[in-house]
């Protein structure tokens, strides 16, 4: 099993650095266009509301929300925004990131977001599949086959 290191807010955190350093170096990449404000808060209502809901789902189930240790967990969770993505907790993040994307202007910070997809993919989501399929076997299995990773 791959040993997970860093917590998810933790990347969230440094991913978001990252997107506001490159937006203040970079001397490219700056865009402006109507409706972005709009766009920006959609992006964070969604990112922010899709997050609450899984956490209140994971409390709701009694099992642990602790993303360094899944085999803590006592259910698989498959109902309400589970039913959409398999980690809406991580979509709400990067939803985030992209609205703070927006907020900042930098169209590089697009390549930020999809880093940060990839990095979870490889260092967080695949070290909690094996873990979670290990544990609930062919019903986490059939859960994957219905349910995509992201959205």
């Amino acid at each position: 099993m791959r040993k997970l290191k860093l917590p998810p807010a933790l990347i969230f955190m440094l991913f978001g650095g990252l997107m506001y350093l490159l937006s203040k170096g970079l001397p490219v990449g700056q865009f402006d266009f109507l409706g972005r404000n709009a766009l920006q808060w959609i992006c964070a209502g969604l990112g922010g509301a899709i997050g609450f809901l899984a956490v209140i789902q994971f409390l709701r189930a009694g099992t642990s929300l602790d993303p360094k240790h899944p085999e803590k967990s006592t259910v698989l969770v498959v109902k309400g925004v589970y039913n959409f993505s398999r980690n809406p907790m991580y979509l709400g993040l990067l939803l985030l990131l992209l609205s703070w994307g927006l907020h900042l202007g930098n169209a590089f910070n697009t390549i930020v977001a999809a880093l940060f997809v990839t990095f979870m993919n490889r260092f967080q989501i695949v070290a909690e599949e094996e873990v979670l399929e290990k544990k609930y076997g062919a019903a986490y299995r059939s859960y994957c086959a219905l349910v995509r990773r992201w959205f």
